[in-house]
């Protein structure tokens, strides 16, 4: 998957496109492997890099919702526990089963929570991933052995899904460009194109080189997050805003925190939201938070009283409470949470997905979550084919597997190569081969898509991503044809910007 040869696809054409998705993101990624698979002919474009946005910032679990349940939205619980099943069965590479432990300090929680999530197991059926069951106070402490052990009465035990957002979303390009779409990343949709009154494509820029052109299509399908409302504005100035963002963070601790196979699910916090502490590639995710925000932004920040909420809610379950000093990155995510125009907190607003169709024929989705992804895809490609009369064809995706080759490219590498062999930085878990193989094959054109997406460098350990910062760069510099003063600038670009990912001081 070459980059240049990708975007050398999406200029050359002639013909329109019959889909063409702005936003590259979980939703458009998914849209564009269920139009590509269907038959039609797909461009995708994203004005930064794959899932740069929220879609890298989750708590990294396929789920359907636990805290949907306990709200009674059982068509959205149902909906998401038939979408992890199929997840789990089409990328069993990139998702696992994991267990989750909820503690219970008081006589009556673990009957009531127990049969909440016995019912999350009917709702699952054959999708099922593990039994619910009650667990005495011992068992609870050989799962979880830093949990507090002061009054603990028990737990209960029942199983979700994992994986890891960055490396789906790739795996979904991949897919995507496997059955003929082309998908670029840093392609910036700068206007839509109109011919009385409706819209025939965008005009569109290269941000590595200014370059200007136009992709014609059939049908735009605007699929660009937190940020839809900007697009729809370009289609119509006076539109109302839809989306109300939601900032969620997560703070990333040792393992040594959690050091078993469980995760922890703190089921009541003061806010009503429920808090994880899961396990991920040898480190500990706390989260996440739901704050409203007045604004959207490419790089939001955790504000203090959030990573103050998440200590304190920590505190009150760890033997040894994490402090301050102890979180080694917090990274922050805007959920696209569709209002309607009502005043509901954020944290009580429908997680579905919405789609919208424009007089000009400008398709919007926004909403869900990644479990959804697929769902999401189909319903919107459906849509396309009835709004563009496109030939409708039958959705695929419940028994596509998806295309992950990773590991064996990159082992490949490293095998052929010592010199790629050799660790990147001492606190992480990469190779020199992983930002060879980011360069060559994973679309990957900065120090930041490398460290953040590419490899979760960023993610684990910010600090430890700066110092390997100079590395990576000088192996970019050889892959990328980098002058020596390219490659010192991009390499400083990154430090500066990572520093968002520490603890603000």
């Amino acid at each position: 998957m070459n980059r240049a040869e990708q975007l050398e696809r999406l200029t050359s054409r002639r013909e329109p496109w019959d889909i063409l998705i702005v936003g590259g993101g979980a939703t458009g990624l998914g849209a564009a492997v269920d139009a590509a698979s269907r038959g039609h002919r797909v461009a995708l474009i994203e004005q930064h890099d794959f899932a740069k946005g929220t879609s890298s910032r989750s708590t990294k679990l396929v789920h359907g919702g636990v805290r949907y349940l306990e709200q009674g939205n059982l068509s959205l619980v149902l909906e998401a526990l038939r979408e992890r099943g199929l997840l789990l069965r089409n990328a069993p590479h990139l998702t696992h089963a994991l267990p989750f432990v909820i503690p219970c300090y008081r006589w009556w929680e673990a009957p009531f929570y127990g049969i909440g999530l016995m019912l999350y197991d009917a709702l699952a059926g054959r999708r099922g991933l593990g039994r619910t069951r009650l667990l005495s106070a011992r068992k609870v402490r050989e799962r979880l052995s830093t949990i507090s052990p002061q009054n603990l009465k028990g737990g209960v035990l029942y199983f979700d899904g994992q994986f890891d957002d960055a490396r789906l979303a790739l795996a979904l390009a991949r897919t995507a460009v496997a059955h003929g779409a082309a998908v670029t990343n840093y392609v910036k949709c700068t206007a839509l194109l109109k011919e009385q009154g409706t819209i025939v494509g965008v005009r569109a820029t290269d941000s590595e080189t200014s370059r200007g052109f136009e992709i014609r299509a059939r049908v735009v399908i605007n699929a660009t997050g937190v940020f839809v409302d900007d697009l729809r504005r370009q289609d119509q100035p006076d539109a109302a805003k839809l989306v109300r963002p939601s900032q969620g963070i997560h703070l990333v601790l040792a393992r040594e925190f959690l050091p078993g196979h469980s995760a922890l699910l703190i089921p009541k916090t003061s806010d009503g939201r429920v808090v994880f502490a899961v396990p991920w590639l040898g480190h500990v995710i706390l989260g996440t938070t739901d704050t409203p925000v007045p604004d959207t932004s490419l790089e939001p920040r955790a504000l203090e009283e959030e990573i103050r909420f998440l200590l304190e809610n920590a505190a009150r379950y760890f033997t040894r409470p994490p402090a301050r000093a102890d979180i080694l990155s917090v990274y922050a995510g805007l959920r696209p949470l569709v209002s309607h125009g009502d005043d509901t907190k954020t944290a009580e607003l429908s997680r579905r997905d919405f789609i919208q169709v424009s007089a000009s024929g400008l398709i919007t989705i926004t909403g869900g979550k990644w479990t959804t992804y697929r769902q999401m895809g189909e319903e919107v490609i459906t849509k396309a084919e009835t709004s563009a009369a496109l030939a409708g064809r039958p959705c695929v995706t419940p028994t596509l597997a998806l295309e992950d080759d990773f590991d064996n490219a990159i082992a490949a590498l490293a095998a052929a190569d010592p010199e790629l062999a050799a660790p990147l930085h001492p606190r992480l878990p990469y190779r020199r081969a992983d930002v060879v193989w980011a360069a060559r094959e994973g679309l990957a054109r900065t120090v930041e898509d490398v460290l953040a997406r590419r490899t979760r460098a960023l993610f684990l350990d910010a600090r430890a991503s700066i110092e390997a910062a100079d590395e990576v760069a000088a192996l970019l510099s050889r892959e990328l044809a980098w002058t020596p003063s390219q490659t010192a600038t991009r390499a400083n670009e990154y430090r500066e910007f990572a520093r968002g990912y520490l603890l603000p001081e």
